[in-house]
């Protein structure tokens, strides 16, 4: 397989759903060869963490004992022994979860399910659109998780919403969920999965559903939280005597693009999972198909949401300039007025500054205190005149 271009550089880290404990080279976590393991020892690579956050194999939706590695999971999946005519087939399948594999890593994880390696790509890259693709008898179903980060006030805030990324690999006995992020853990939806082995015993695609409505549900709760934020930019835009903080206007706006680029993208790929698609390798139960509905139903909701978002914005922008145009032009007449006021005086003490000899009234003893009276009378009419008309 030819190897895998260099991971870029991404801002989303954080902690797995369950922090693994022990270091171990990725071979030897994956259940490889000791061959294996004895070529790669001949290439040194630094210690990291454990990608495999967790690993189990799922029979009629009960969770079997042991924490086995990916490769003896799939093993015991596909070497089950056959069952007799009369008993009815059992569910059995593989679910393991990763937290951000390097490309080393990943690569051994896609040997041990076949995976094609432009899906291996996208698990160490990340930074993709959310997106339904398929690969032979395998779904590629990339969702952007999104989380809202929690301040005092609005004028306060760097980042109001943060993004993260679950791309999930779906075969006919295994799912594989790679997550990249600091928040959108899985851990809470594999325990209520496990507490439903009716539901689970389904298959890899109700997991792939808890997954896909459990990220949905969390928009749900980002957009309530920009709602809250959006409505006090709004009635602080509109409140008498306020003051307009535009860049803020303008930082809501950028968050809501980011939750808009990881939202409505989503619905062709719940669309063609929650309706009958001939096109898809994998066929969708009816049952999961109506989870998916649902799904898609809140997604819409979101969406929707997210869209009215973007036009509140968009108007708040304009009634931000068009106040401070209006404060601009008020400005502008209280600069004028007072202009005008002292281009009075300005104007008499300019004329009787001239050096003539034989200007009127220049040689009276109270001259002098009547050009200032005159100055002050007009000023203080001006200034009065001005205030009525609400200039100043």
């Amino acid at each position: 397989m030819p190897a895998l271009p260099p991971k870029g550089a991404s801002r989303l880290r954080g902690t797995p759903e369950s922090q693994p404990s022990a270091l171990a080279t990725p071979l030897s976590v994956l259940g490889f060869s000791s061959a294996a393991q004895t070529a790669a020892a001949k290439k040194p690579a630094p210690r990291v963490a454990k990608p495999v956050v967790d690993c189990a194999v799922y029979v009629d939706g009960v969770r079997q004992p042991g924490r086995p590695s990916p490769a003896e999971a799939i093993t015991q999946v596909r070497e089950a022994q056959p069952q007799s005519c009369d008993e009815r087939p059992l569910s059995r399948f593989v679910w393991v979860g990763l937290f951000e594999p390097d490309e080393e890593q990943m690569r051994a994880v896609g040997a041990v399910f076949g995976l094609h390696e432009l899906m291996m790509e996208d698990a160490v890259h990340a930074h993709q659109r959310p997106k339904l693709e398929q690969y032979d008898d395998m779904f590629e179903l990339v969702l952007k998780t999104v989380k809202y980060v929690a301040h005092e006030s609005i004028s306060q805030a760097k980042e109001i919403v943060e993004s993260g990324e679950i791309i999930l690999f779906v075969g006919r006995d295994f799912i594989v969920t790679v997550r990249h992020g600091g928040h959108g853990e899985l851990a809470g939806v594999r325990k209520h999965l496990e507490e439903q082995s009716a539901k689970l015993a389904i298959g890899p695609l109700v997991v792939m559903h808890s997954i896909a409505d459990h990220i949905v549900d969390g928009y749900m709760q980002v957009t309530e939280a920009v709602e809250l934020d959006i409505d006090a930019m709004e009635e602080s835009i509109f409140t008498p005597g306020a003051g307009t903080e535009i860049e803020l206007i303008y930082l809501l706006k950028r968050e809501v693009m980011e939750m808009k680029r990881a939202v409505n993208p989503l619905s062709l790929a719940l669309s063609r999972l929650a309706h009958p698609d001939p096109t898809l390798t994998i066929a969708v139960p009816k049952e999961v198909r109506r989870y998916f509905r649902d799904v898609l139903d809140h997604h819409t909701v979101v969406a929707e949401q997210v869209s009215s978002f973007d036009e509140v914005l968009s108007s708040l922008v304009q009634a931000a300039l068009g106040k401070i145009s209006v404060q601009q032009n008020t400005d502008m007449r209280q600069i004028t007025a007072w202009a005008a006021i002292f281009a009075v005086s300005t104007l008499v003490a300019g004329i009787y500054g001239m050096n003539f000899d034989n200007m009127p009234e220049l040689h009276w003893h109270y001259g002098y205190f009547i050009a200032l009276g005159v100055m002050a009378g007009i000023s203080l009419s001006l200034f009065i005149g001005f205030r009525r008309s609400k200039w100043l």
